[in-house]
């Protein structure tokens, strides 16, 4: 009685065990004592600044080793269960059991994708952007769509969201919007969403009942700190007020308080209209300013480095990453990495763990064959 569930924690544990090692949880501990050694220290807080910056290291340091400890608990847990049960010969405690073995995989499932985030931005607050695409009406609401989908999706994951932008379109459907996620991995999790995503269906703007295809595009960035600098020039910057409007605008539209500016340079355009006070929202549009352009320097490098690795530069902006077919069959497949559904519901309603975690492996294997080709080239 009890065999399997027995040979489960120890495959169990050996997972954690190559996790922990793979986390580098040993390090991280000792890296723990180094910062609340200097925490402790006299004077510390004198510079307010320099201390929180030293605090929000060690809450990310403390993220680290808390979810491999608490695992290494759920499984201390139920192995002491399964060994009183098995000795007892008590069957009255299988449904306890089972419960504990399913807390522990899931745990350990979840364990292991966030060991493939390896960039050190994936565990940054997300800034997203939608974009209709040519198309007119049908694009606009496939935007609202993918709008919906996203925010389903984050609101599962109980991501913070908050709303930065949103301009409806002159038909149905949504003209721009953009949004700021927060959470554990925020950035890491959103990041696999960045891309063109193609409808296929009979539209339902259209008369004749014909299939329309339409293709809208979301944009994923990662909030910059202090410890970034980014220098913007006042005289590059153009800026312009208007009332807010869209979703959330309802309550802050009285007076022209929402700001778009744009950066003379590249010609990128931000928007927001979230606060009641221009002030705020010129402060957070500068922030999503800075965050694109960090984004697009930092893609810049990336792609002259895959170049020179693979020979060849991977199209990220304005490539088609997903199909979403709803006529004349239902699927939903990412061209990147294969992966498909025909659930093609729960998708839309959010349920994005498939694509997520498929894009992370994928990433993290093309990561591996890019580093093997730049070794075989030394």
């Amino acid at each position: 009685m009890y065999e399997a569930e027995t040979q489960n924690i120890a495959e169990y544990r050996q997972r954690l065990k190559e996790l922990r090692s793979c986390l580098n949880v040993e390090g991280v501990s000792h890296e723990i004592e180094g910062v609340e050694k200097v925490m402790s220290e006299h004077g510390f807080w004198d510079d307010m600044e320099s201390a929180q910056k030293v605090v929000k290291k060690l809450k990310a340091l403390k993220s680290v080793v808390a979810a491999p400890d608490e695992l290494h608990r759920v499984l201390e847990d139920a192995a002491v269960l399964i060994e009183m049960a098995a000795e007892e010969e008590d069957v009255t405690l299988a449904d306890e059991v089972t419960a504990q073995m399913e807390l522990a995989k899931k745990d350990l499932d979840r364990l292991e994708l966030n060991s493939l985030f390896m960039d050190p931005r994936d565990t940054r607050t997300a800034i997203v952007n939608f974009h209709p695409g040519a198309g007119g009406t049908e694009s606009c609401d496939w935007a609202s769509m993918l709008y919906r989908m996203f925010t389903r999706f984050c609101e599962l994951r109980e991501f913070d969201v908050e709303v930065l932008d949103y301009q409806d379109a002159e038909e149905a459907g949504l003209k721009s919007a953009s949004l700021r996620v927060s959470g554990p991995y925020a950035y890491g999790t959103l990041k696999s969403e960045e891309g063109v995503h193609r409808l296929v269906r009979i539209s339902p703007f259209d008369s004749a009942a014909r299939r329309h295809t339409s293709f809208s595009a979301i944009e994923v960035m990662a909030e910059i700190d202090d410890s970034i600098s980014i220098e913007i020039k006042e005289d590059e910057i153009k800026l312009d007020v208007f009332r807010s409007s869209g979703a959330g605008g309802q309550k802050v539209n009285k007076t022209s308080s929402a700001v778009r500016l744009t950066h003379l340079p590249t010609g990128i355009v931000v928007a927001c209209q979230i606060e009641r006070s221009q002030h705020r929202n010129r402060e957070t549009a500068m922030n999503m300013l800075r965050a694109k352009l960090y984004d697009i320097e930092v893609k810049r490098q990336e792609a002259a480095l895959n170049a020179l690795r693979e020979g060849q530069q991977d199209v990220a902006w304005g490539s088609q990453i997903r199909s979403y077919v709803l006529h004349p069959y239902q699927m939903i497949k990412d061209h990147r990495t294969g992966a498909e559904t025909g659930n093609v519901v729960r998708v839309l309603d959010g349920e994005l763990d498939l694509f997520v975690e498929s894009y992370l492996k994928w990433n993290l294997e093309r990561r591996s064959r890019a580093a093997r080709a730049a070794s075989a080239k030394e």
